[in-house]
């Protein structure tokens, strides 16, 4: 049966879903910010802005997207995929793009250093267009509440590290809301899951649907993703807070583990990295160590 979900005192049950770091402390490790952030919590900085120069602020514009692509990327290999422009503005938007990157491992490397050498790099992406104005499916609807896996890149419980940065020159917060604990999310959806299918993610391998063996952690992740993005009445009533992020901020959170929907905003950065829950200072906080306990056996 499935497990039902409260709507009693939304606002105690949601309480420190968002945890402010204090202006001054954004260099400073605290325990509790550690265990919050791998609790699925987001870690706030007010006063920790990506700042453009005057020469990038030619930049803020939409013209920069190519239309043909959802966001600007910039990858671990520095190639710059989804960006317009001449040679020149290419080039500036790739320095901006590697500017970000170092500024966003300096931050998560005085938040918690024991993460600095297990940290796997991801892309850097630019969002210069409007949120609300995407009309997409709604599995790949980021304004539905969900956690975030990928159809077609298993990766087997690794971890997925975000840093944000609100880089809006015309004072327009990106507001996100904010859902349950992972535990929550996956007690509620778990008994509508299909099982899964050995044979089916070996077909899938070598078919070339995904690039490597999706395993049962992958398959449930996927699952849940879908679950929660499809439940229209949970994505009305189930626990959760809208906070507006306001431009000169900066926000860190494990978007695997941290149930979110992204409803607004314009002009976003965003770096991923990937970490081993092992690496964790709290690995059995994890979204692979709890799936792997309500299963009841291994997933990966």
């Amino acid at each position: 049966m499935q497990q039902p979900y409260s709507n009693k005192n939304k606002e105690t049950y949601m309480e420190q879903q968002i945890v402010e770091i204090p202006a001054g402390q954004e260099g400073t490790r605290n325990t509790e910010w550690i265990a919050a952030l791998e609790a699925g919590k987001v870690l706030y900085l007010p006063h920790a802005p990506f700042v453009f120069t005057d020469a990038e602020k030619k930049l803020l514009t939409p013209d920069v997207r190519d239309p043909k692509s959802r966001n600007i990327s910039f990858g671990p290999d520095n190639r710059l995929k989804g960006g317009a422009g001449d040679e020149a503005t290419l080039a500036l938007m790739a320095a901006m793009m590697e500017r970000f990157r170092n500024q966003a491992e300096a931050l998560l490397a005085t938040l918690a250093p024991k993460y600095t050498e297990s940290l796997e790099r991801g892309a850097i992406s630019y969002r210069p267009s409007v949120v609300e104005d995407r009309v997409q499916s709604w599995r790949a609807d980021d304004k539905r509440m969900h956690v975030d896996a990928f159809p077609s890149r298993p990766n087997r419980g690794q971890r997925l590290l975000r840093v944000f940065s609100n880089v809006n020159p015309a004072g327009v917060p990106r507001v996100w809301r904010v859902g349950q604990p992972f535990e929550d999310v996956a007690r509620h959806f778990l008994p509508r899951v299909k099982p899964y299918s050995a044979w089916q993610a070996s077909l899938m391998k070598t078919l070339g649907i995904t690039k490597s063996l999706r395993s049962e952690y992958d398959h449930l992740m996927l699952q849940l993703h879908d679950a929660m993005k499809s439940d229209e009445d949970y994505q009305k009533n189930a626990p959760q807070v809208t906070f507006g992020f306001p431009p000169g901020s900066t926000w860190v959170v494990f978007s695997d583990q941290a149930s979110h929907a992204a409803m607004s905003g314009q002009f976003m950065m965003e770096h991923t990295l990937q970490l081993a829950p092992s690496k964790q200072y709290h690995p059995e906080a994890s979204p692979l160590a709890i799936l792997t306990r309500l299963q009841g056996h291994a997933i990966v």
